[in-house]
């Protein structure tokens, strides 16, 4: 199975640390989060990894020649001369997956225990468009699934908006985790070009095909956007 990991991001809120530096180094207990990324992925037996990059790319590359990609078999998607977010970034990454039937996408600045194994079996049983790691916790915006866990809708919390792709009764909120088990048939319908979200993509796919939420809560989670979520990192990921 093969991966990829967003580290393409501006990082604005770690600053004034990536000012001159890209979110993917800052470092937990003497070890950036980019080494942190791929060796979560080695501990489920994924070693081939794609990772895009934009902010300070150099600085990545680097890193990633001088501890020989840490054991794995990196590519690199080239976002330098525009960032392409989530979304956009998948799309650009397709033909890496070409021959996975499944494959692993998460974000660079997410810490957990959560077991990704287990959430590959499940997706592999189902074999919904996507399966999308979430926790009941708070956030600024949640996901919102029905009772059989199928994505529905996205809301911001701040503002009130809310995004439906099946506006049903009775809709449970759930923060995402920004790890996810998708399958190759979702490069067959992205109606997008360019910049744009995940998010985007889900809500437009959720209305004719199966996306579902894998619930770890009760999992560590750390969402290192922050100083001060470094710093409470520190205590729990060596």
């Amino acid at each position: 199975m093969k991966a990829m990991i967003f580290a393409a991001g501006l990082g604005t809120r770690l600053k004034p640390f990536t000012d001159h530096n890209p979110k993917a180094l800052a470092v937990v207990n003497n070890k950036t989060l980019l080494e942190h990324s791929i060796r979560y992925l080695q501990r489920f037996g994924i070693y081939d990894v794609i990772i895009n990059v934009h902010h300070f790319a150099s600085m990545i590359e680097e890193t990633l020649f001088e501890n020989d990609d840490f054991g794995s078999n990196i590519t690199l998607s080239d976002e330098r001369n525009e960032i392409l977010e989530t979304g956009g970034g998948l799309k650009k990454a397709a033909p890496y997956f070409d021959d996975e039937a499944s494959f692993v996408v998460m974000n660079v600045d997410v810490l957990t225990n959560l077991d990704l194994g287990r959430m590959i079996d499940i997706h592999n049983i189902d074999k919904p468009m996507g399966t999308l790691a979430v926790m009941n916790r708070d956030s600024s915006r949640h996901f919102l699934f029905d009772n059989q866990m199928r994505l529905c809708g996205w809301m911001n919390n701040k503002t009130g908006e809310k995004r439906m792709a099946d506006d049903k009764p009775g809709l449970q909120p759930f923060a995402f985790s920004g790890i996810q088990v998708l399958s190759q048939a979702i490069f067959n319908d992205i109606p997008f070009e360019g910049k744009f979200s995940l998010v985007d993509l889900y809500l437009y796919l959720a209305k004719n095909h199966l996306l579902r939420g894998y619930d770890h809560t009760g999992n560590i989670f750390i969402d290192v956007g922050k100083p001060e979520s470094i710093e409470q990192a520190e205590y729990l990921f060596q």
